[in-house]
């Protein structure tokens, strides 16, 4: 077989946790045909081959996976999903959180999609009205992942089963929406039926959602109730949860982080005493600010099931400092009380307003902010958010404290003002959780987690985590916390194995979905988030956006070149260079 590629000289690692060595790497027909020390003695020398990578002094891996993704409104408008792709991100994965837009009308799934995740009411709505009503592009699970295998997809991707569309979709928005009311025989025996069939169609598993501060949005009477998989008993997730469990595949969640307790339900489905153990995956092991210590309780947890219960849990975690932006109050933590719940409800700027003003409401949101017995996530220390821009420059570069002292008012009114005055150009900035390198280590290298969580293609406004895998592989190299094998690992087979995909792995006869990175330039660049230009395909919001430093020189997607020495290839976004992958 005639090479086309060839990657030579190259610091091999195999995505399995060998220790590298220099290889030669011949790929052919979209897979890797020769591994060996030298490939140019080669019956297709690389004079033959027509594009030859000279990886000396590189790192040549596979490519790296990310697990928890909400781009799949984006991937119908920008299929290349260029921003994970420009970082070696070759898989990524769909329908996570309860979210999916698999299945449902365009006004349904809009509506449970946006405000969660932050994303333009407007432009997804017609988006899905494009798709789903004129073009009818889909019309259940097989079909949308056959529409995907047809876009001139970027990376692989591959999607779990949204329960939240799944449950709107046979009960009904309203009735899905609505406490006490439970699925029928007939609806649950319906859902189970879904289920087979997109577990048959190689759907990885089923994502839920408990967590009760993400809201559904639109202009409809059910808007800011919590989302549809909430309302939820236990006992419906455990009638999916048993069709996953026969089939080996996954459920996927998000526990109410901000009580934490229902954290011990996700652990006790998973368990595999007198039955198959369930792979649970849940967000997140961090190191928050605002609950110091909650990793360490994590990690003991799922090491205790995980063990003596035999568990199949997984933590997400991310090998980097949480950091958050935000436009005035237009970010999720404040879904997390139920004053910033209601300020949120309010879309018409003038009403809201109108609302921060009034003293009764101020008295509430005080109240319940700077409540010290209520679970939170969000720090809530003003002392630590820092304004960035606003109309008024005399403010830009103080915290909402330093604001409170100058006018001598209680920081909580000092925000509660200035949001008031400004609105959504009232720019800020704090960190949330990680930023203690030394407790960092520790959460990456804990053996029950898997390194991901990006949410990449939401809140575009408010985070950045796109070169998370880089982030991962500078951590092992500048502080040796673990080999750089073991790091590589972590961030490409670990993953693929676990959740069931053929991807991951560099070897003779595998997909060549591999990344050439130059070490020398994983560096301080790899922290720089900036922002990027209106997206005209999303409303013409612009997103947050990460730097790799020029550490990624070429990134293949099935032997195809997506990035080529440092820069968008021709091909990316115009030809399919990924396909839909299947649990296996």
């Amino acid at each position: 077989m005639e090479l086309e590629t060839i990657v030579r000289n190259g610091l091999f690692f195999d995505g399995r946790g060998s220790v590298p060595s220099k290889k030669d790497i011949g790929i052919a027909n979209g897979k890797v045909v020769a591994i060996a020390d030298d490939l140019s003695g080669s019956r297709s020398a690389s004079e033959n081959a027509p594009n030859v990578i000279d990886a000396a002094g590189k790192w040549v891996v596979p490519g790296f996976l990310d697990l928890h993704t909400h781009y799949d409104a984006e991937i119908e408008v920008a299929p290349a999903l260029s921003e994970s792709i420009r970082h070696g991100v070759t898989t990524c994965v769909l329908g996570s959180c309860s979210l999916s837009l698999a299945l449902g009308t365009p006004e349904d799934l809009a509506d449970q999609f946006c405000r969660v995740e932050a994303l333009p009411y407007d432009a997804v709505r017609a988006i899905l009205e494009e798709r789903l009503g004129r073009e009818r592009a889909w019309d259940g699970l097989a079909s949308y992942l056959e529409h995907l295998d047809r876009l001139p997809l970027g990376p692989n991707v591959a999607s779990f089963i949204g329960h939240s569309a799944l449950r709107v979709h046979v009960m009904g928005m309203e009735r899905a929406l609505t406490r006490g009311a439970v699925p029928t025989k007939d609806e649950l025996a319906r859902m189970e039926a879904l289920v087979d069939e997109g577990l048959d169609a190689g759907y990885l598993g089923v994502s839920i959602q408990t967590l009760p501060w993400d809201k559904v949005g639109g202009s409809r009477d059910v808007r800011s109730r919590p989302l549809p998989s909430t309302f939820a008993r236990w006992s419906e997730y455990r009638r999916l949860a048993r069709r996953l469990r026969a089939r080996g595949r996954i459920l996927q969640g998000v526990p109410n982080v901000s009580t934490k307790v229902n954290i011990l339900l996700f652990l006790l489905e998973s368990a595999g005493i007198f039955r198959k153990p369930l792979k649970t995956t849940v967000i997140s092991m961090m190191d928050t600010i605002a609950n110091r210590g909650i990793h360490r309780l994590a990690g003991f947890l799922s090491r205790t099931f995980n063990r003596l219960f035999n568990a199949d849990f997984r933590w997400q975690a991310l090998p980097e400092p949480f950091e958050l932006w935000a436009d005035g109050l237009d970010v999720v933590v404040f879904e997390e009380f139920g004053a910033g719940a209601a300020a949120l409800h309010l879309e018409d700027i003038e009403k809201r307003r109108e609302l921060l003003l009034d003293p009764k409401y101020r008295a509430r949101f005080r109240r319940e902010f700077q409540s010290k017995l209520a679970p939170k996530v969000f720090h809530r220390s003003l002392r630590r958010s820092e304004i960035i821009a606003a109309p008024d420059p005399t403010i830009v570069g103080k915290t909402f404290a330093d604001v409170a002292k100058e006018r001598g008012v209680d920081p909580v009114d000092a925000f509660l003002d200035l949001v008031a005055e400004h609105g959504t150009e009232l720019r800020w900035y704090t960190m949330m959780a990680n930023d203690r390198p030394e407790v960092l280590e520790r959460i990456v290298a804990h053996p029950d987690v898997l390194i991901g969580f990006s949410d990449a293609g939401a809140h575009l406004r408010n985070m950045a985590h796109y070169n998370f895998p880089l982030r991962m592989l500078r951590l092992a190299k500048e502080r040796s916390c673990m080999p750089i094998e073991r790091a590589v690992h972590r961030v490409t087979g670990e993953i693929a194995s676990w959740i069931g995909l053929d991807a991951g792995v560099l070897d003779v006869d595998k997909r060549a979905d591999l990344v050439v990175i130059d070490p020398e330039r994983l560096g301080p660049a790899l922290d720089v988030i900036t922002e990027s230009a209106p997206l005209d395909v999303l409303g013409g919001v612009s997103r947050l956006i990460n730097d790799d430093g020029g550490a990624v020189r070429d990134v293949l997607v099935g032997g195809r070149f997506a990035v080529r020495d440092g820069a968008a290839a021709d091909a990316l976004g115009r030809e399919r260079l990924g396909r839909v992958l299947r649990a296996a």
